[in-house]
């Protein structure tokens, strides 16, 4: 949306500096993509600011619970003899 208030704005400044169809069309592209990539670069910076609190928060909420998964009992990871059976590996 804003690319194109952007080429808007730049058609009627490029129409009122007198400039012909094929330039003032080029001002207005020109000013649509430098404005989509600067949306896309602020959208990307927001993104990987958001991502990096995210995985602050994960470890924060992993160290304050006791550790990772690593820590669990051994014999809670080892799979049953009836876990082959049920998943049709029958041995």
């Amino acid at each position: 949306m804003a690319g194109l208030a952007a080429m808007f704005l730049a058609y009627v400044l490029g129409s009122s500096m007198g400039l012909n169809d094929t330039a003032t069309f080029m001002a207005s592209c020109v000013a649509f993509v430098a404005v989509a990539l600067w949306t896309d670069s602020r959208l990307a910076r927001r993104r990987r600011q958001a991502a990096r609190a995210a995985q602050a928060r994960r470890e924060a909420a992993r160290e304050h619970t006791g550790g990772d998964h690593a820590s669990r009992d051994a014999s809670s990871l080892t799979p049953d003899a009836e876990s082959r059976k049920r998943d049709g590996r029958a041995g």
